[in-house]
């Protein structure tokens, strides 16, 4: 497997003494390039704790996590920031925006650090997104002026823009109706096809169906694993029912 992030025995625990909590328990993962993994399980079991362990959001109490070949745990936090914002993208299910930025200015933010030299040329890819995400002609808009899909494909079009090599979203369609949901992933799975690994967190088993691979998790261990690959990819009754079965074998 030509791996892009690859976690070995991951422990994570929060708390101290007697109020310790342990969310990962010794927890091996690996995601290849291009892949598109889904995680699933119960609220407690470890799936979002695990997301922020693979890319480096949150320190790992013990265990190994590697972009490539690096160890994100031995960075200093400037070098790790810096590997998060031009190798990574986020999507979360409430888009973090600034509310005294208009929407091209928030999906400039992750670039602005290139120099003004480069605006132009950036603008220019940001409003190539907002066409491609179906949000052009919003450039203008304040946050609170658009819908929650359309702030979040501002989200998408934001985590693109530096050409991240995997794209880590928790929840991305928890916040939506089924029409947006459903347009989203869509757009995610567009992005995928391009060549961005994607390793997505949800509760929903049609989301999850769209993977190449869905991880079970409960009470911080990876549980089971179901590859979805020999699946025609058009047809997601068979691999909705597959994730469905899934399910209720592991207990979620």
């Amino acid at each position: 497997m030509n791996s892009i992030i690859t976690g070995k025995n991951i422990v994570k625990i929060f708390g101290k003494g007697n109020q310790q909590a342990k969310a990962l328990n010794g927890v091996n993962v690996e995601i290849a390039k291009g892949e598109f993994v889904a995680v699933m399980g119960p609220s407690g079991s470890g799936k979002s704790t695990l997301l922020f362990a693979l890319s480096g959001m949150d320190e790992i109490t013990s265990g190994s996590v590697k972009f490539r070949e690096t160890e994100l745990s031995k960075l200093r936090e400037n070098a790790l920031a810096d590997i998060r914002r031009t190798k990574m993208g986020f999507v979360f299910q409430q888009p973090t925006m600034l509310k005294n930025l208009n929407l091209l200015d928030n999906i400039l933010l992750p670039a602005t650090d290139k120099g003004k030299k480069d605006k132009a040329k950036l603008t220019l890819k940001a409003k190539t997104l907002m066409q491609k995400t179906g949000i052009d002609g919003l450039e203008s808009r304040d946050t609170t002026e658009v819908s929650g899909g359309q702030l979040q494909r501002a989200g998408i079009c934001r985590s693109l823009m530096n050409e991240p090599e995997i794209l880590f979203a928790d929840e991305p369609t928890g916040a939506l109706n089924s029409k947006a949901a459903e347009e989203i992933m869509g757009l995610l799975m567009d992005i995928n096809k391009e060549g961005t690994a994607i390793l997505l967190v949800t509760h929903d088993s049609k989301v999850a169906a769209m993977a190449d691979r869905v991880l079970f998790t409960k009470d911080g261990n990876i549980v089971s694993e179901l590859p979805l690959q020999k699946f025609n990819g058009r047809d997601m009754e068979a691999r909705g029912g597959k994730v469905l079965t899934e399910m209720a074998a592991v207990g979620i």
